[in-house]
């Protein structure tokens, strides 16, 4: 489901602070530039037949781990905790927040749109092959922030296909396609090259494997900022949660957007919002 596309946004000098380090707020002319975007990528998912789902705001952490999420990512987890009875007489009482003790829930915040849609297919038949879209907001503790090219939660857009060997490269080969033209159009220089996943264990066989084998792919804006990925899973979704296509272990891949930075990359281009989002319009003919 694209966000809705906002009237033009006013002018003027409003200005909005960010709450704290890598959180921010974006001003009218920046909101209005990554819901315009959002309904470009969507293009993509119209073109390979693949309806919007709205995905869930939390995931839980046993379906994570069959996923090797903790073995791969643990430093970027954001989980999700609760006060318990005491602490909450503590806060209505004034006490300050950050003395409280919290408890776990057994939850984290989404790290990317996909996880939730693959848990969701958990011991289906996908027939064929399926297609899926979605957009959603992604949270990860990074080491450090850095406006819209790194942010404590951002906005991702991911088209997922599940189904055979074949329909996961053709997806990505179309996914591929797609971004070039589309960067040609908004004219902003993208390069293509393999993913650095910020693997915890560097030397550990997954990250090993990926540097022998790259699975993942990104396209780079010309000051390093990755805004966009295609991922090959090959089967290990399929095998981890039992999805099958026909009876087979499924397959699947996906492509995903980093919709503020691509916000980013579109003014570092155009040199101001206001433009980007001109070349946008111009763009969707709008």
């Amino acid at each position: 489901m694209a966000l809705r596309t906002p009237p033009a946004a006013p002018a003027g000098d409003l200005t909005l602070l960010n709450p704290g380090p890598g959180l921010v707020v974006l001003e009218p002319q920046r909101a209005a530039l990554l819901l315009a975007l959002d309904d470009l990528f969507t293009d993509l998912a119209a073109e390979v037949g693949a309806p919007a789902v709205v995905g869930p705001p939390l995931l839980p952490a046993e379906g994570l781990a069959r996923l090797d999420y903790f073995r791969n990512f643990p430093h970027l987890g954001v989980t999700a905790a609760r006060f318990p009875d005491d602490a909450v007489e503590a806060l209505a009482s004034g006490a300050p927040v950050a003395k409280q003790p919290v408890r776990p829930t057994g939850y984290l915040l989404p790290s990317a749109t996909c996880y939730g849609l693959l848990l969701s297919l958990a011991g289906q038949d996908v027939g064929p092959g399926l297609r899926l879209t979605a957009i959603g907001r992604c949270f990860r503790n990074e080491e450090h922030y850095d406006g819209l090219r790194r942010l404590w939660g951002f906005h991702m857009r991911e088209v997922v296909y599940f189904g055979t060997a074949e329909g996961a490269r053709e997806h990505l080969a179309r996914s591929k396609e797609f971004i070039e033209t589309l960067a040609g159009r908004l004219g902003i220089e993208l390069s293509y090259q393999p993913a650095n996943d910020p693997f915890f264990d560097k030397s550990g066989s997954r990250a090993k494997l990926m540097a022998l084998d790259p699975v993942k792919h990104e396209f780079v804006a010309t000051d390093g900022t990755a805004v966009a990925s295609v991922n090959r899973h090959r089967n290990f979704f399929g095998e981890r949660l039992g999805i099958t296509g026909e009876g087979a272990v499924a397959h699947s891949s996906c492509t995903a957007f980093g919709v503020e930075r691509w916000v980013h990359a579109m003014v570092l281009a155009h040199g101001t919002p206001e433009e980007a989002l001109r070349q946008v319009r111009d763009v969707r003919g709008c």
